[in-house]
């Protein structure tokens, strides 16, 4: 089986070679509209992963197939190498848009139903990502949601933590960190969110942090929750399928969203509440 059949029977919509050395990301049949396939092409082998499927990589290796493993070693250095400039480029990009960004309203908190400021370059809301309390990106969400990263920036274990001296909490993305802080504040317990903007670097996240609890996203993929299980901590999911923790904030309110975590964060039994009975 060559290399483009396997990724097509992962779902993964590719339909020549990637270049040698280099992680191409590619739409996928489950979510057409996002880039959630992930190829890294090295001549006789490739690494391959579908996100919203899959919580690791699978190995392709070809058959019968003749390389130059001095030209391929070449390849990747230099695909290497470009990475590194690529991400360093990244950082003192971000570390300027940050400089420059203002504290101040923007709509797409407003149409997420939050009356907090955040830092706004342009018209962008700039959400800045770290590694280990290094600078090394930004999320950027323009006013009708849309997000990116900036171009050749290091996401792998980036995140944005939101900081009040307690339990380790690990969410997907933005908006849900920021009910899920709405929800302890009414709890008046402390709390440190770490942002993680996808549930596999949530995994890569989690080993960098000593213990806690996960909010997963119940999405139609189930990926949230296996990559939950997977952590091994304790976790909170909303029973709705397709909901994650701010959407059931926006349908439940602030009191049921806390009384749904408090019993998690508390107790640390793993537990899918059923929001529209908590709190009688």
């Amino acid at each position: 089986m060559d290399l483009i059949q396997f990724c097509r029977l992962k779902g993964i919509q590719i339909t020549s070679l990637p270049p040698i050395g280099v992680w191409r990301r590619y739409k996928t049949d489950d979510h057409p509209n996002k880039r959630n396939g992930a190829v890294k092409y090295m001549g006789d082998h490739a690494f391959v992963q579908n996100h919203a499927l899959e919580t690791s990589v699978s190995v392709w290796r070809g058959v019968n197939v003749y390389t130059d493993r001095r030209m391929i070693d070449a390849a990747v250095r230099r695909a290497e190498e470009k990475t590194v400039r690529d991400q360093a480029r990244a950082a003192d990009r971000a570390k300027w848009i940050f400089s420059q960004a203002q504290v101040m309203e923007h709509p797409y908190l407003e149409a997420k139903g939050f009356k907090t400021k955040g830092f706004v370059w342009k018209d962008l809301l700039v959400i800045p990502m770290y590694v280990r309390s290094r600078m090394v990106g930004a999320q950027m969400i323009q006013p009708d949601g849309q997000k990116r990263f900036l171009a050749g920036q290091q996401t792998s274990e980036a995140e944005f933590r939101m900081e009040k001296g307690g339990i380790h909490i690990l969410c997907e993305g933005y908006a849900t960190g920021l009910a899920i802080r709405e929800a302890l504040q009414a709890l008046r317990m402390p709390y440190v969110i770490h942002v993680t903007f996808s549930a596999q670097n949530m995994l890569k996240v989690s080993r960098m942090v000593p213990a806690g609890v996960v909010v997963a996203d119940n999405d139609v993929s189930k990926t949230g929750e296996r990559v939950a299980q997977q952590i091994g901590w304790p976790y909170w999911m909303s029973e709705v399928e397709g909901e994650d923790a701010h959407d059931a904030w926006r349908r439940v309110g602030t009191f049921r969203l806390s009384q749904a975590l408090r019993s998690v964060l508390m107790g640390g039994a793993k537990k899918r509440a059923d929001l529209n009975v908590v709190g009688g």
